[in-house]
């Protein structure tokens, strides 16, 4: 006697089933610099974008706020034209979105590596921790801007707020983030410390109070590491 088929095994499939998901494209890697003013990142740059292209990859270099012409243009408002803590915040999500749109996701979408000096951690430790400004907002304009866009990995140049003050004053005429008294950098410091290490997969401490020989080595060990 034959045995009846269960009606899963027979039930047709309904012809307006959803086809499974593609597989996601292959994208670029995404690799940020973070840290106080005067914690000398950006004198990192250009030795870690001759890592990245003694390793093979096509670099995207860029920085943030700023990174194209109208973000740059953003970028002098700024830092030079006083402003609440809200409109700091919009104003920086919304040069982040036009540089998020034009340079970001393209660089990403054709398998470069993008390398930028600053990104989403900066508004968390200055609008968010310096500022006081509430992070539950910034959370949501990330949320808007980004659509989940992060990087993959984050180099925190960590350095004492007194010390970078002293380079501060010793390297360039201060912006308006600059003039801020140490009590502003303090809480910046401990901002990026809690994010940090709220996602120690994300990011690699830089003690950026070494000479800069050996936060040089601390950076290639680190991408070595890493597998950069």
């Amino acid at each position: 006697m034959t045995t009846p088929r269960t009606a899963a095994r027979t039930a047709p499939i309904p012809s307006d089933a959803p086809a499974p998901a593609a597989p996601a494209a292959p994208r670029g890697r995404f690799l940020s610099l973070e840290g106080i003013d005067g914690a000398g990142k950006s004198s990192h740059v250009e030795s870690i974008e001759a890592h990245l292209r003694a390793h093979g990859l096509a670099v995207t270099r860029t920085r943030e706020p700023g990174g194209t012409p109208l973000a740059e243009q953003l970028r002098e408002l700024f830092l030079h034209r006083p402003m609440d803590a809200l409109t700091e915040a919009l104003l920086v999500f919304a040069a982040r979105r036009d540089h998020v749109a034009q340079v970001i996701a393209p660089a990403l979408a054709r398998q470069a590596t993008v390398l930028c000096d600053r990104f989403t951690d900066a508004t968390f430790a200055y609008q968010g921790g310096g500022r006081g400004f509430d992070v539950t907002v910034l959370a949501h304009l990330q949320d808007w801007v980004q659509q989940g866009l992060q990087p993959d990995l984050t180099l925190w140049f960590d350095l004492p707020a007194a010390i970078a003050a002293e380079r501060r004053s010793a390297a360039r005429t201060p912006d308006r983030f600059e003039h801020q008294d140490m009590a502003f950098f303090e809480r910046v410091s401990s901002a990026y410390r809690a994010r940090a290490e709220a996602e120690p997969q994300r990011f690699a401490r830089i003690h950026a109070q070494a000479s800069p020989r050996a936060v040089a080595a601390q950076v290639a060990a680190v991408l070595e590491s890493r597998g950069w």
